[in-house]
């Protein structure tokens, strides 16, 4: 399937980072950004615990021709609590919810959220693609898998896109991923493609996020890494100047220009900021430019892993930890 090249991720309208918005108030965002053009809203069952999907329904209610609708399964709040579960009858049980709390007959792309690692991925993709022979979703995609999953994806079922983490300061998929799709044919999708709002200038102090911002949790907003990380603020914002455009639009700039087989999500809140991000898009960037934002913000230069240990056992991707 062919996905615009970005799109809205849809979590924080509900879930993650500091208060969200009202109920009311992230119908209306996304009503406004389907009328500004956004063609691809991005959520899931984990968000909010359902209720982002309700809100993604809501406002594309009469509408639902106007995006390409994804969301995800096989992770899900159950009893108050985050769980993993990629067994087929689960994944059943949670896409027939999706289309439920959505209103809609269709999903036109469904991702396995993660790798349940007790399930062979290719029982829960065989359980996905028989939702595709059902007519119930459209395409199949993994998120923050490896190589090693994708191909084994494969081997069951056409996978649309593979949704990891993707920007300057993760480079994760730069391990083998970003290659893989490419020969695959598969769209990359890139979430927090603006590094959580660092890119964006969205954190001045992380003391001062709200009490369950889920950044608290990562090693590069923690008091170990922050500095040395906060230190590469002046200079990226010189040269996002320099650039002729805002610090966010540099970076999704940069990540889109990885490949065109890319996709960016950026999440947002305010319909400026979508504005904001949507014009990089457009954004004729100098390579040399972009080459000396990718020798600022990189692996190297970045403080900190991008998840702490309990996180990153919930994720398959390649991570530069293991392959030091």
């Amino acid at each position: 399937m062919s996905l615009p090249r970005m799109g809205l991720g849809c979590m924080e309208l509900s879930h993650a980072y500091g208060v969200a918005p009202s109920p009311e108030d992230g119908e209306r965002m996304l009503r406004a950004a389907l009328d500004d053009g956004v063609r691809l809203l991005d959520t899931a069952t984990l968000y909010g615990g359902g209720r982002n999907e309700e809100l993604v329904g809501r406002a594309l209610k009469g509408r639902r021709d106007d995006a390409v609708l994804a969301s995800k399964g096989g992770m899900a709040m159950v009893d108050g609590v985050k769980t993993i579960d990629g067994r087929p009858a689960t994944l059943r049980a949670q896409v027939d919810a999706s289309l439920g709390r959505l209103g809609v007959d269709h999903i036109d792309l469904y991702y396995l959220h993660r790798w349940d690692k007790t399930v062979p991925i290719a029982e829960s993709v065989g359980a996905l693609a028989e939702a595709v022979e059902a007519g119930k979703i459209g395409a199949i995609g993994l998120s923050e898998v490896s190589v090693a999953r994708l191909h084994e994806a494969l081997e069951v079922a056409p996978i649309a896109a593979v949704q990891n983490e993707y920007s300057l300061w993760s480079r994760n998929p730069e391990l083998g991923m970003l290659d893989a799709t490419r020969e695959a044919g598969v769209a990359l999708v890139a979430f927090s493609p603006v590094a959580r709002g660092f890119l964006a200038g969205g954190v001045a102090d992380p003391e001062e996020l709200a009490p369950k911002d889920i950044r608290r949790n990562m090693p590069r907003f923690q008091p170990d890494h922050w500095p040395a990380n906060a230190a590469l603020l002046p200079a990226w914002h010189a040269l996002a100047v320099e650039a002729g455009c805002t610090p966010a639009q540099l970076a999704l700039a940069w990540v889109l220009s990885r490949g065109s087989h890319v996709v960016a999500i950026p999440g947002t809140t305010s319909l400026d900021h979508l504005r904001e991000n949507r014009a990089a898009e457009s954004l004729a960037v100098a390579p040399e430019i972009l080459a000396r934002a990718g020798d600022l913000i990189d692996t190297a230069t970045v403080s900190g892993p991008r998840y702490n240990a309990a996180q990153s056992d919930e994720v398959d991707a390649e991570a530069f930890e293991d392959a030091a």
